[in-house]
This record gives structure tokens, C-alpha cells and sequence, in this order.
């Protein structure tokens, strides 16, 4: 296996973590609305994330900068024809992280109940345009032979791309109801159970269309494999989620997302970002790569940090375990 080739798995790694950290973050925001009913067990949902958000979000920081310095023409080409997604995605981004901080800065409800919106809709923007935008990557888009986008914003809403961003937008909406009955008690729990039964039986419906059609187009073994991992995954998790089994579910639910998300990597490799107007103006693992002495330093720098990184993070999701409630948020709060 070359460098280039390496590097590749790597980013799938990368936006594999992003996706299961960052999903059930998002599906938190979404459900802020859905499931809560007032402002007590809105503030346990958000405390749920509120010590990991900014956490989680480095994963994205790193994908994109692994990306950049792996394969500048792939960041180069998905960049710029992906700019308007991408940039609302940025300013969601920065918008909740905004809103996560100044929600309790005043105790006036209508400043609470504005930040809260905005956490809502910034929560469910990206989970859906992050499926729109993977979903063109993997399908293909118009690029010509100089490695530049030529096709417009409109080409992006394709029927194929927007089914990927309803599976994303289903998937994390699940996969956050599922760890809010496994981090809160009494009453708000058992709603997030039935609330992820409700979720998770949508992600199977439109999940298995899209992941089918994904594989029937683009799709190879390794893909098939990881397709059927995603279907057991996604039906344990309902399954443990009803047991009660919190702790299963979760753990089911994050194979799902992991399972969905490598499914895309398999299907796209060799390929970063395949041309739907010639095959030959394909963006490869090969031409989009950078030296290889870039690619050698880069890896030394990985295996030094990495693991730092994990520990860290490991350590922060363990001093936080414990579940929350509505009785743990003190009185006028």
C-alpha cells in the first residue's frame, strides 16, 4: 500500500469519527425542539453535549486540513464546487457554536428561546447538507480535464443526493435519541427511547434505498460487506433500544453510522471525486495526491499526535459520564 493510498483510509477515518461524534451532537440540537418541553429539559439535552461539542468538531478541522495537505487538488475541486453548501455548513457551524455559549449569558426567555432556535436549525442544516454533499462526491459530479468544477449548485440537488442527506439528517436524529436516553433519567429518557424508535425506523427505510442504490451503481464487495454491517448495526440498535438496553444501543447505532460512512469510502476508492463527464477526468487517489516526501512527514506527524488526541478525548467523554436530569439543573436556571 503506497502513501497516497494510506492517506486516503486515513481521511475516511477521520470523517468516520467526525460523523459519529459530531451525529449524535447534531441529532442532540435536533431533537431540542421534538423532545424537550420546556426550558429545564432543553438545558439537560444541551448539557448532554455541552463538555464534547467543540470536541467532536476538531475531527471535521482535521479531515479538512489532512485533506488540504494530502490531496490539494481534491480540496482544491471540492472546495470551490461545493462552495455554497459548504459555506452554510460553516456558518451553522459557527453560528451553534455561538449559540451554546451565550444561550445562559441572560435569563431572558426570549433570548434563551432565540438561541435555542438557532441551535435547532443550525443542529439540522448540516446534518442534512453533510449527506447532500458525500453523496454528490460519491455519485460524481462534473468535472472537466483541468480538475475544476463546472457544473452549478443546482446539479448538487440531485434525487440521489438529496435521499443522502434525508439518510444523514434520519441517522443522526436516531443516533442522538439514543444517547440521550443513555446520558439522562426520568421522564425525558424514556421519550428519547420512543423517539428513537420513531427516528430509527425511518433511517431503515430510507437508509437501505439509498445505501442499495448505492451499491447497485458504484458499489463493489467491500462495500456490500460494509452495507450489511450497517443493515445488522441499524436493527440491533432498535432492537437494544427497546430492550432498554441503552448502552447496546448506542454502541449499535455508532457501528451503523461508521458501517454507512466507510460503506461511501469503499465504494468511492480509488476514486476522491469521480468525474460524471468523462472517467478519465476522474480525481484519483494517485493524480490529487502531493509528494511523497509531504505525504511521509505528514504520517510521522500523525503517529506522534494521534494518540494524544484520542486519550484526551477518551478521557474527557469519561469524566462526563454520569447521566443528567431535569433535578440536577439548580432552581432558576
Amino acid at each position: 500500500m503506497q502513501l497516497h493510498d494510506v492517506w486516503f483510509v486515513l481521511i475516511a477515518v477521520l470523517w468516520i469519527g467526525y460523523f459519529f461524534l459530531e451525529g449524535f451532537d447534531f441529532g442532540i440540537g435536533i431533537l431540542t425542539k421534538p423532545l424537550a418541553r420546556d426550558t429545564a429539559e432543553r438545558r439537560v439535552l444541551i448539557n448532554t453535549i455541552g463538555p464534547v461539542w467543540d470536541g467532536n468538531e476538531v475531527w471535521l478541522l482535521t479531515a479538512g486540513g489532512a485533506t488540504f495537505a494530502a490531496f490539494p487538488d481534491w480540496y482544491a475541486t471540492l472546495f470551490s464546487g461545493f462552495y455554497i453548501p459548504l459555506l452554510v455548513i460553516l456558518v451553522c457551524l459557527i453560528v451553534r457554536g455561538v449559540a451554546f455559549e451565550y444561550r445562559a449569558k441572560r435569563d431572558g426567555a426570549r433570548w434563551q428561546r432565540n438561541w435555542e432556535e438557532a441551535i435547532f436549525w443550525t443542529s439540522l442544516l448540516p446534518a442534512f447538507l453533510w449527506g447532500v454533499a458525500f453523496a454528490n462526491i460519491v455519485r460524481g459530479v462534473d468535472i472537466d480535464a483541468q480538475k475544476n468544477y463546472v457544473g452549478t449548485f443546482w446539479d448538487l440537488l440531485n434525487p440521489y443526493a438529496l435521499l443522502g442527506g434525508l439518510v444523514t439528517l434520519a441517522l443522526f436524529t436516531f443516533h442522538g435519541a439514543v444517547f440521550a436516553a443513555l446520558k439522562t433519567v426520568g421522564e425525558i429518557r424514556e421519550r428519547a427511547r420512543r423517539a428513537a424508535l420513531g427516528a430509527g425506523l425511518a433511517t431503515a427505510v430510507l437508509a437501505l434505498a439509498f445505501l442499495t442504490w448505492t451499491q447497485a451503481d458504484s458499489g463493489n464487495g467491500r462495500s456490500l460487506v460494509a452495507l450489511v454491517v450497517a443493515v445488522l448495526g441499524l436493527l440491533g440498535a432498535l432492537a437494544a433500544n427497546q430492550l432498554g438496553r441503552e448502552g447496546w444501543a448506542f454502541v449499535l447505532s455508532g457501528a451503523t453510522v461508521v458501517a454507512a460512512v466507510a460503506m461511501l469510502f469503499l465504494a468511492l476508492f480509488p476514486n476522491v471525486m469521480p468525474s460524471s463527464l468523462n472517467d478519465a477526468w476522474s480525481l484519483t487517489v494517485s493524480n490529487s495526491a502531493s509528494a511523497p516526501y509531504t505525504l511521509k512527514l505528514m504520517t510521522i506527524v500523525a503517529a506522534v499526535f494521534t494518540p494524544l488526541v484520542l486519550l484526551y478525548q477518551g478521557w474527557t467523554y469519561w469524566v462526563f459520564r454520569k447521566r443528567i436530569g431535569v433535578q440536577h439543573i439548580p432552581a432558576g436556571h
